[in-house]
């Protein structure tokens, strides 16, 4: 991997990396198809990481409970770092590693999607959150920096970034968080077409 000097030198990394991320676009594609549908069901998409990757968690639910882009219906996503009191409490009671487990337990439903997003792959509290996802039939999907790394071994689905820097790694996560929402509104937006479709077709035979 090429190393870059300070400063500019990180948009050449982000360059390089964003290049080789680029054919992974297949896959938040899916993932987005997949929540679109999951969502849309009635379902929840569950969302938790540590430090930078909290941040990027919740940039993705606020996506899905407000919008992205366009106007449209919002979607049950719940970050699960943000409620303090219950992080806090359970760290207290149970420990650190159980702040994310717990609360899987709680909200997670057979059929729900659980995101996990890690610039180490190591995060114990997010590995037993993956245990406990998958012991209640949610899916596990990880973005985590380089591969092949525990959370990646421990989830259903992984996107993996190569880059040498956290920063960089985190960098990329936005971007994949974007491209999962355009692949998720894209697909409402079939699933509407189809239904207005559907719609005027049983009209015309009514008629």
């Amino acid at each position: 991997m090429t190393v870059h000097p300070p400063v500019v030198g990180h948009c050449d990394e982000l360059l390089e990396a964003l290049a080789a991320f680029r054919h992974s676009a297949h896959v938040t594609q899916r993932w987005g198809d997949r929540l679109a549908a999951v969502l849309s069901g009635g379902g929840r998409l569950l969302a938790a990481g540590n430090g930078g990757s909290a941040a990027q968690a919740q940039h993705l639910t606020a996506e899905l409970v407000g919008r992205y882009r366009d106007d449209r219906p919002p979607f049950s996503a719940i970050a699960l770092h943000a409620d303090t009191s219950s992080t806090t409490a359970i760290a207290n009671d149970y420990g650190v590693d159980e702040v994310f487990a717990r609360q899987v337990r709680a909200h997670g439903r057979e059929g729900d999607v659980l995101m996990l997003l890690s610039t180490s792959g190591a995060s114990a509290n997010l590995l037993s959150a993956a245990d406990a996802a998958r012991a209640a039939g949610v899916r596990v999907w990880a973005l985590t920096g380089c591969a092949p790394n525990p959370l990646m071994a421990g989830s259903d689905e992984s996107l993996c970034v190569e880059a040498p820097s956290t920063a960089t790694v985190q960098e990329i996560h936005l971007v994949a968080v974007h491209m999962i929402c355009a692949a998720f509104d894209a697909a409402l937006e079939r699933g509407a077409r189809s239904a207005r479709g559907a719609g005027r077709a049983a009209q015309r035979k009514r008629r």
